[in-house]
Parts: structure tokens; C-alpha cells; sequence
């Protein structure tokens, strides 16, 4: 891990991860709702449910009041908690199964952590972002795609901020 002059967190990984850190923005993130819902909530936008104080995919009891939930306020406000850049000559020679990569990791995270979602990908000029609502489900994806095709990584993340800035080339 490396500072920059700003307080800028970045990492570099071209090899196996060992130690990197685990960001915890949550208690700077305007989206997060504020300790738990007193008792069940439906998002009008997802489905998604609140149960035992979190949001879960599970059925809402039928008097739910509604409430939309963290991540469909974020695509709701497009405002991404990370962004992915994908790049390199790998990638363009290898897209279709770079991005398939990618949509199976963001659905097993999604099917666990509800509010952790793909909001857009943009795929041009031989690379592709990817904006998504948590910043855990950006880094899990570039972690996923440097686990299985290796390549260069780079996560940067400015304290304070919630937003994390994932990069993978290859």
C-alpha cells in the first residue's frame, strides 16, 4: 500500500494478496441507513425486505411499510460506491468471458448481500466499466478477476470517501 500526498489509500497487486485492507466506509456513507429500521420494510423498487434489522431476500409480511433501500437510492441518484475500469489486450481479445466472470460474481454477491448490485456497465473502446452500489461488491469483482486471469489490479480508495476505485488490466 502506498500514500499519496492527498491521504489516497492505492494498492498495486500483480501477484497473490496478502494483508490488503478491508474498507469500512459505512459510518461516512450517506446512503446507509441510519442504525436499523425499527421493524419490517419493503423497497418499492427491488423487492428487497427488511428482517432482523437488515435488508434481505426474503418476503415482506403483506403490511410492510415501504422504504427504499441503500442501493436503490444510489441507482436511483447515480451515484456509484465503485467504479471498475477493465482494460488491456486480454480483456478486448477475451471480453465475452471476462464479463461473464463478472455477472456470475455480482449475482452470487447480490444473492447474499442484497445491497450489493451492478448498477451499469459500459463496455467501449476495447475496455469497460462497471459502476456498483457497494464498494466491497467493486473490489470483490476485481479480486475475482485477478484470482482467475491474474494480470494488474490496482484498488484505490480516499478515506473519508465512499467511494472505492478498482482497475484491472490485462
Amino acid at each position: 500500500m502506498s500514500r499519496h500526498s492527498k491521504g489516497t489509500r492505492s494498492h498495486t497487486i500483480g501477484g497473490p494478496v496478502h494483508g490488503a485492507r478491508v474498507i469500512t466506509e459505512r459510518e461516512h456513507d450517506p446512503y446507509a441507513d441510519r442504525g436499523h429500521l425499527a421493524g419490517p420494510a419493503v423497497c418499492p423498487e427491488c423487492g428487497v425486505a427488511v428482517h432482523e434489522g437488515r435488508w434481505q431476500w426474503k418476503p415482506a409480511p403483506p403490511d410492510a411499510p415501504e422504504h427504499l433501500c441503500p442501493a436503490c437510492r444510489r441507482v436511483r441518484d447515480h451515484f456509484p460506491a465503485g467504479i471498475v475500469h477493465l482494460a488491456g489486450d486480454f480483456f478486448a481479445a477475451h471480453r465475452d468471458e471476462v464479463m461473464r466472470l463478472v455477472q456470475s460474481h455480482a449475482r452470487h454477491a447480490r444473492d447474499e448481500h442484497p445491497l450489493q448490485r451492478i448498477m451499469a456497465v459500459e463496455v467501449r473502446d476495447g475496455g469497460a466499466e462497471i459502476t456498483t452500489t457497494d464498494t466491497h461488491l467493486a473490489r470483490g469483482i476485481g479480486q475475482a478477476l485477478h484470482d482467475a486471469y491474474r494480470g494488474e489490479l490496482h484498488l484505490r480508495h480516499e478515506p473519508g470517501q465512499t467511494l472505492v476505485r478498482v482497475s484491472w488490466t490485462r
